[in-house]
């Protein structure tokens, strides 16, 4: 019987969705060709392609390794009770959450009442 290996940081468990952190990725996405759900490839111009090739990325900020992608695959099961269509992807070897843009407003409202954070960028002219 496989063990179930947890990480804790002064005592705190960090494989818990409720203590992480999530980014939006700043490009835009599309299923790599013939590797839908399990490879994506960034689109050089998202204003030329149709809106049905998008794909928006989430990757964790608060976590990396294996413990990101327990987190990942607890906000995936999450999201299926819903449904949300969403694929799990590794990206530069850490695993990220694709979503449709369609289902943006839903996935960051579910992964919020699940307590993950979610790291927004700041304008700098908002505080002048």
């Amino acid at each position: 019987m496989k063990k179930l290996c947890r990480v804790y940081h002064q005592g705190i468990n960090v494989n818990n969705p409720q203590l992480s952190i999530v980014h939006r990725l700043p490009r835009r996405y599309r299923w790599a060709s013939g590797r839908t759900g399990v490879q994506v490839e960034p689109i050089p111009d998202p204003e030329a392609q149709g809106a049905a090739d998008r794909l928006i990325g989430l990757t964790l900020l608060s976590q990396r390794g294996e413990s990101a992608w327990q987190v990942m695959r607890d906000m995936y099961l999450s999201l299926q009770e819903m449904p949300v269509a969403c694929a799990i992807v590794a990206l530069d070897g850490e695993p990220c959450l694709f979503v449709d843009p369609e289902d943006e407003s839903t996935v960051m409202c579910r992964l919020k009442n699940d307590g993950v954070a979610i790291a927004e960028p700041i304008a700098a002219h908002a505080f002048l």
